[in-house]
């Protein structure tokens, strides 16, 4: 099981985001944010922030960081290694399913991420045969694209889907999220596209943005 950082916004909450950092952090990295959703105030809510593994990453020269999964050269969106991809999927599925046998209801689970923490998510949301609540991408890309047909579940076909992306991006460029959201609209799915002017990070807008997504999927 990952390691985890898990912050509750008060006693025995009934909903959670799982929300997956992106390369080179760790679970920490969107702690701060959870002041800033009012949702979370208003209804007693787990974040549960997993830390990736420390692995080579071979387009940072090989150095050891907390990653998903390796980048294996600078088209981000394919060179990968599907190993990786896969462990961490598995690793993510297993938190997720934690927190179902803890008490909190599948209908009320969000899985988020940032950058390749955004990637996983939507893969493993995508993919899980249960329906979650919500899938949160932020400045990121679509996995194994080409295959979406034979991977994804038919439960997820209705999964509320927010995706934003910073327009000025010089680590994943807007692009990549773009066509993300399009292939994903064009497969049936309904996809929430918002982007901002940013490079790659988030903003107080997103944040807000996100606050009222939440809000509707749990009314």
């Amino acid at each position: 099981m990952l390691e985890t950082v898990v912050v509750e916004t008060g006693p025995d909450p009934r909903h959670a985001v799982v929300w997956l950092h992106g390369l080179g952090a760790d679970g920490h990295d969107f702690e701060p944010i959870v002041p800033h959703l009012s949702v979370a105030a208003g209804l007693p809510v787990r974040f549960v922030f997993p830390h990736a593994p420390r692995r080579p990453v071979t387009i940072n020269g090989g150095m050891a960081m907390r990653a998903w999964y390796d980048i294996l050269g600078m088209q981000i969106d394919r060179d990968q290694d599907q190993a990786g991809i896969h462990a961490s999927l598995a690793a993510v599925d297993r938190v997720l399913d934690a927190q179902i046998a803890s008490g909190i209801p599948e209908s009320n689970l969000v899985l988020a991420g940032f950058s390749q923490g955004g990637a996983i998510a939507l893969r493993c949301g995508l993919a899980r045969p249960g329906k979650v609540a919500g899938i949160l991408a932020l400045s990121c890309y679509l996995l194994e694209a080409q295959s979406l047909a034979d991977w994804a579940a038919e439960a997820s076909r209705d999964v509320a889907i927010f995706m934003g992306h910073g327009q000025q991006d010089p680590v994943v460029p807007v692009s990549l999220g773009e066509t993300a959201a399009q292939q994903l609209q064009q497969a049936g799915y309904q996809v929430q596209w918002l982007t901002w002017p940013m490079p790659h990070s988030v903003c107080m807008e997103e944040i807000q943005a996100i606050d009222a997504w939440l809000k509707s999927i749990w009314r």
